[in-house]
C-alpha cells in the first residue's frame, strides 16, 4: 500500500496527459484514431488508479492524524506524512509539541499523588463506604490509571513520536487511556443514578442502593469498557514510517471504513447514550434539592451534602469531555462530506488536541474537588488521621509496656 501511494505522489507531480498524447508524425486516419482511443483509454484508467491511491493515501492519514487517545498527533503526520498537501502549517503545532510532554509530566504527577490519596482514605477508613463512596472510588481507580499511562507518551512525544516500549505495551497503554475514557462516564452514570434514586424515590426502591450491589455495578462497568476497547487491544501496534524514520503505536486500521464504524460506535456508546442518562437525572437531582431547600428537610443533610458533591464532579467532567467529543463528532461529518475545507481540517486538528489535553486534566481534578466541595470527605480524612494517630499511640504504648515488663522481668530473676 506504502509502495502503491508513493508511486501515485511520485506520478500526480507529473503531466499524465502530455505524456500519453498522441505522436505528431502524420499517419493514416483510422491507425491514428485507433490510437488515440487506446491512449485516451489507458489515460483515464492510469487516472482512475491515480484517484484510487490518493484516497487511500487518505485513509492512512486519517488512521494517523488523531490525538493519543487514537494514533499520531496531526503535528507529525500533516506536514511529514503526506507529500501532496496543501494545507499550511500552523505555528501553534510548534508550541503544542514542546508543551506536550511537560504537561504530561505535571498531569502524571499530580493525579497519582491525588488518586493515591482519595484511595487511601476511602480504603483505610474504619467505617465501610457508602455507595456513592464506592463509585468515587473506582473513578479514583480509573483515574489513577489513566495518569499511570501518560509517561509512555510523554517519553514518546519528547522522542519525535518514536515508540520505544514495544507493541505489547503500545497495546496496554493505550487500552488504559481509553478506559479511563470509557469507565469514567459510565461510573458517573451509575453515580448520578445512585443520587437520583437516593433524592427521587428513596422510599420505593431504597433497597437497590447497597454496597454489594454497587459494587457489582462497577465490575460490570469495568468489564463492558475492556469490551468496548477491543478495538484498540486488536488494532494498535507499532509500524516503522520511513518518511519520518521513527516506529510509532497507531491506530493501524485494515479498512478506514473499520475505524469509521470503530469512531461512530464510541461516540455513541461513550459519549451521546452516558450523556442523554446523566443529563436527565442530574436535571431530576436539581429539582429535587429545590425541593428539599424550599421544605427545609434537614433529616436529607447528608444525602445533600454527597449530592452537591457529585453534581460539581459531574460538571467538571462535562466541561472536561465534552469538548474533546464534539471534535471527534465533527471529525466523523467531515469524514461524511458534511464539513470541508484545508483551514477547518487544520484547525479541527488542533482543537482535537487542545481538547484532549483538556480531558486529560479532569483526572487531576477530581481529588481537588473532594477536598474543596466535599464536606463529608473532608470529615473523613479528619476522622482517618485520628484513626491512624490512635493506632499508633496504641502501638507506642504497648511497646513502652512491653519494654517495662521486660525491665521488671529481669530485675526479679537477678
Amino acid at each position: 500500500m506504502e509502495t502503491a501511494v508513493r508511486f501515485a505522489v511520485l506520478l500526480s507531480n507529473l503531466p499524465a496527459v502530455a505524456h500519453l498524447s498522441p505522436p505528431a508524425v502524420p499517419e493514416s486516419s483510422l491507425l491514428a484514431a485507433l490510437k488515440i482511443s487506446l491512449l485516451a483509454a489507458a489515460n483515464s484508467s492510469l487516472l482512475g488508479f491515480l484517484n484510487i491511491c490518493k484516497n487511500m493515501e487518505h485513509d492512512i492519514q486519517v488512521t494517523t492524524t488523531s490525538s493519543i487517545l487514537s494514533t499520531i498527533p496531526p503535528a507529525v503526520s500533516k506536514n511529514n506524512l503526506t507529500n501532496d498537501t496543501q494545507c499550511p502549517h500552523w505555528e501553534v503545532w510548534d508550541l503544542l509539541y514542546i508543551m506536550q510532554p511537560a504537561y504530561m509530566f505535571i498531569i502524571c504527577v499530580l493525579g497519582i499523588l491525588g488518586n493515591i490519596f482519595v484511595l487511601l482514605v476511602f480504603g483505610l477508613h474504619k467505617k465501610a463506604c457508602t455507595v456513592a463512596e464506592i463509585y468515587l472510588g473506582n473513578l479514583a481507580a480509573a483515574d489513577l490509571l489513566l495518569v499511570s499511562c501518560l509517561p509512555f507518551w510523554a517519553i514518546s512525544i519528547a522522542d519525535g513520536f518514536n515508540w520505544r516500549f514495544g507493541s505489547l505495551m503500545c497495546r496496554l497503554v493505550n487500552t488504559g487511556i481509553r478506559m479511563n475514557m470509557l469507565c469514567s462516564i459510565y461510573l458517573l452514570v451509575l453515580i448520578s443514578t445512585d443520587r437520583y434514586v437516593a433524592l427521587v424515590h428513596a422510599l420505593s426502591r431504597g433497597r437497590m442502593r447497597r454496597p454489594r450491589y454497587a459494587k457489582l455495578s462497577c465490575i460490570t462497568v469495568w468489564f463492558f469498557g475492556l469490551i468496548l476497547n477491543f478495538p484498540t487491544l486488536h488494532f494498535r501496534d507499532t509500524r516503522f514510517i520511513p518518511e519520518l524514520n521513527i516506529t510509532a503505536c497507531i491506530l493501524n486500521y485494515p479498512n478506514p471504513n473499520i475505524g469509521l464504524a470503530c469512531d461512530i460506535l464510541l461516540i455513541l456508546l461513550g459519549f451521546i447514550v452516558p450523556f442523554l442518562v446523566i443529563s436527565y437525572c442530574t436535571l431530576k437531582i436539581i429539582r429535587a434539592l429545590h425541593e428539599q431547600v424550599v421544605d427545609r428537610f434537614n433529616a436529607e443533610n447528608t444525602e445533600r451534602k454527597a449530592t452537591i458533591l457529585v453534581l460539581v464532579v459531574l460538571m467538571v467532567f462535562l466541561l472536561c469531555w465534552v469538548p474533546f467529543h464534539l471534535v471527534t463528532l465533527m471529525d466523523i461529518l467531515m469524514r461524511f462530506g458534511v464539513f470541508s475545507g484545508c483551514d477547518f481540517a487544520s484547525g479541527l486538528d488542533v482543537s482535537n488536541q487542545i481538547f484532549t489535553y483538556l480531558a486529560l486534566s479532569n483526572s487531576v481534578l477530581n481529588p481537588i474537588l473532594y477536598v474543596i466541595v466535599g464536606k463529608n470527605f473532608r470529615k473523613k480524612v479528619k476522622e482517618l488521621m485520628k484513626q491512624l494517630t490512635a493506632k499508633k499511640n496504641d502501638s507506642t504504648s504497648g511497646s513502652t509496656r512491653s519494654q517495662l515488663s521486660s525491665t521488671l522481668k529481669t530485675f526479679t530473676t537477678y
